[in-house]
């Protein structure tokens, strides 16, 4: 039995668009032809209640389970599936010192940091990517990239991206900006592909992602 690659969405504070992408990412890899299960590691339970607004006739395109206590007690929660699905989306709480985001870490094969252009976001992504590549000296398979993400088009978001070039984990030429479209998905329990023609630019964006994860996962 090969065993599903797991991507985990990591943040360290709320409003980074984690569970945005975690959601977009897993339907545009569904999409693709990947098995993928959704899991949900934040007490807040975004991603599930995304899920479970999905109609029953058009269910969100991927399985969704809860993950919680340490690494070894959420590798035998996925054990029952891990034959079913090729790749597990991570949807971590924001937070690096939260147990369930360590235990994610323990556990992952690629570690995504979304990032919105903003000085307190930068800094905050400094301290997330201390974190994996200090847990690379114990998991040196463990990968990391940064995503940046709700990004508008003004002069402080210009010059935070190219801040982000000083950085050590490579930075995903496959941004998602800030558009009504990803709102609307998650009101509606679905991704920006059942949106239509509206959201092509998000499509657009998404499909980006996912062609840029592909190639960080399938390398």
């Amino acid at each position: 039995m090969t065993a599903p690659t797991l991507i985990a969405l990591i943040s360290q504070k709320g409003g980074s668009g984690k569970t945005t992408m975690a959601m977009q990412l897993a339907a545009g890899l569904a999409l693709e032809g990947y098995r993928v299960a959704l899991a949900d590691l934040d007490p807040q339970e975004s991603a599930s209640r995304w899920a479970e607004s999905a109609p029953a006739e058009a269910p969100f395109p991927a399985h969704v389970v809860r993950l919680r206590g340490s690494a070894g007690e959420m590798a035998q929660t996925l054990h029952p599936i891990a034959n079913k699905v090729d790749v597990v989306v991570m949807d971590c709480p924001p937070s690096i010192e939260h147990p369930h985001t360590m235990s994610a870490l323990d556990l992952c094969d690629l570690a995504l940091v979304p990032v919105v252009p903003g000085p307190t976001d930068l800094w905050a992504t400094r301290g997330i990517e201390r974190l994996i590549l200090d847990r690379r000296h114990s998991r040196p398979g463990l990968r990391g990239a940064l995503v940046p993400n709700r990004v508008t088009r003004t002069a402080l978001s210009a010059d935070v991206l190219d801040v982000l070039k000083d950085f050590t984990l490579p930075v995903l030429d496959a941004a998602l900006s800030q558009r009504s479209a990803y709102a609307l998905s998650a009101v509606r329990g679905t991704s920006v592909f059942s949106l239509g023609r509206a959201a092509a630019l998000a499509q657009e964006e998404v499909s980006r992602l996912v062609a840029a994860v592909i190639g960080l996962i399938e390398e």
